[in-house]
């Protein structure tokens, strides 16, 4: 890597966070010129008396017109935004949803969970679940095919997409057949104690620091116990069978890169299909950069691959 983006990468990867300043930062997305041009559409679903918003992102009209003359049923991506389960938004999401609906050619459904501290542990991932429970019970205005869903967060998401999927499994109200796990943040411990080398190779000067994912657990946490609960760190599930087929992403220049890289081993090595890649010359958080970044047209060639395998096997 030059010395040069050294330098700059060390300026920008400050240690903690300051929550109040990290949500103004992120606000800043929601400035996107773009967004006269998406096809979206707002909806509601129900956490018990609470209303989860959902926004609809659409792809184009003629990926719309050729599934309905197929007459199959809409394929459906749902999810989860990152953040460190305290800031971003749909809102701050809204240009890699649409371009994920585009380079998909499927609507994807951005879900709205409440944000820690305000909201801790579970909180946000029960929101996550009765969004999830609605799609896949097929209670929702789109008509979906549970066949034809897939669950998809990126980092903080990807903890709550993998909790998701734990938490159908155990519960058995609905059976997720895919999931998309991009850097997933899935681990309790980023500490010296922590067992992943990339935490203490990456934990510093490549923008997520350790430091920032130690204070985002503790603004999630409602008490230091909830580090031990599966669904709070799914890798530290006892049962990792009859979980979804599974891809997942990881980034090279990433403290979360290896845990990543190990739940997906326990996934295969309890019968599970899973594909692991890792984007070589990625930083966390590269996801949300233009669809021309290289590091993204890599990683939707992976994603479309896999949603293709998936639409051959049903058939």
């Amino acid at each position: 890597m030059p010395r040069a983006v050294k330098t700059v990468l060390q300026a920008l990867s400050y240690g903690g966070i300051e929550l109040e300043a990290s949500r103004k930062l992120a606000d800043i997305k929601k400035m996107d010129p773009m967004r006269i041009f998406y096809k979206t559409l707002d909806a509601e679903v129900y956490n018990g008396d609470y209303k989860v918003p959902i926004r609809l992102f659409f792809p184009t009209e003629e990926a719309m017109e050729n599934g309905a003359a197929s007459g199959k049923k809409p394929s459906v991506i749902l999810f989860f935004h990152g953040g460190g389960w305290v800031t971003e938004s749909v809102e701050n999401y809204e240009r890699v949803c649409a371009r994920m609906a585009q380079s998909t050619g499927q609507i994807v459904a951005s879900v709205e969970y409440r944000l820690a501290p305000e909201h801790r542990f579970p909180v946000g991932l029960m929101d996550c679940y009765a969004a999830a429970k609605v799609f896949y019970t097929n209670r929702f205005l789109l008509n979906t095919d549970p066949d034809r869903i897939t669950i998809m967060g990126d980092s903080a998401g990807g903890n709550l997409a993998s909790a998701v999927c734990m938490m159908a499994r155990d519960r058995g109200e609905f059976f997720p057949k895919k999931q998309i796990l991009i850097y997933p943040a899935l681990n309790n411990c980023y500490t010296e104690a922590s067992p992943f080398e990339s935490v203490k190779t990456n934990g510093t000067g490549y923008l997520l620091t350790a430091e920032k994912m130690e204070d985002y657990l503790k603004l999630y946490e409602r008490t230091p116990e909830d580090r031990q609960n599966p669904y709070f760190a799914p890798i530290l599930a006892g049962d990792f069978r009859n979980m979804p087929d599974t891809l997942i992403l990881t980034a090279e220049f990433d403290p979360l890169r290896d845990e990543g890289e190990a739940f997906g081993r326990k996934l295969a090595e309890a019968g599970n299909y899973v594909e692991t890649h890792r984007i070589a010359g990625a930083f966390h958080g590269y996801f949300a950069l233009g669809i021309k970044f290289l590091h993204v047209q890599e990683s939707f060639e992976y994603v479309n691959r896999f949603l293709e395998r998936e639409e051959a096997g049903r058939r």
